[in-house]
């Protein structure tokens, strides 16, 4: 990580921004919270975190134009919780049309066991294969081990898709995370996930 690195955190109106915030500070960044184009097309990182509901975000994205800029990105891109939802094609909550970075759409958790509770909340494990196979995750886990736990909260899942990163498993198997080109994406929140969550951050600010 280059002591001068540039780290861009996109400002929309979502929740836990500043926890996000927090945890790079931590790390030894200083990041730039902001909704300025130029600023985020000039960033050597950008992470995209929050919480909050998916058709607001969508339309305070577009009417600043956010939403073009954020597809047009050449730098690391990170997108947390709703911030992976946002980066999909579809989202069932609100019936938002999403940035379409991955070719997927979002869907609601419908439990089928009395123990299944949504929102899902609390900390859960994460795995790298599927099929047998390892997942690509264009080192963004780089040195975390099978069955790490990390911590979730939301109502809303990505399916198992091309993209998927990281597998959890709540209800059915779902995208933990997903990865493509320059774009990552965590449906976890690594800034609440302790040593896990801030080897993920690291990793990242080191692609």
């Amino acid at each position: 990580m280059r002591p001068t690195m540039n780290v861009a955190v996109v400002k929309y109106n979502a929740g836990n921004i500043f926890s996000v915030l927090g945890a790079l500070k931590r790390l030894g960044v200083c990041p730039t919270l902001t909704d300025d184009a130029e600023t985020l097309l000039r960033a050597d990182r950008v992470l995209f975190p929050g919480q909050g509901e998916a058709s607001h975000a969508m339309s305070y994205l577009r009417e600043r134009g956010l939403d073009r800029v954020i597809r047009d990105l050449k730098a690391p891109m990170l997108g947390i919780c709703i911030g992976q939802q946002l980066m999909c094609r579809h989202s069932e909550e609100g019936n938002t049309e999403c940035l379409g970075l991955f070719d997927t759409d979002v869907r609601l958790f419908h439990p089928q066991r009395h123990e299944d509770k949504v929102p899902h909340m609390g900390w859960n494990s994460l795995s790298f294969t599927r099929d047998g196979h390892r997942l690509d995750d264009g080192g963004l886990f780089k040195g975390l081990k099978e069955e790490d736990y990390v911590y979730f909260v939301h109502s809303y899942y990505v399916p198992l898709c091309p993209e998927t990163a990281a597998v959890t498993d709540f209800v059915q198997p779902f995208s933990a995370a997903l990865h493509k080109d320059n774009f990552w994406a965590t449906q976890f929140h690594p800034e609440k996930s302790g040593r896990v969550g801030e080897q993920i951050l690291k990793n990242f600010l080191e692609l």
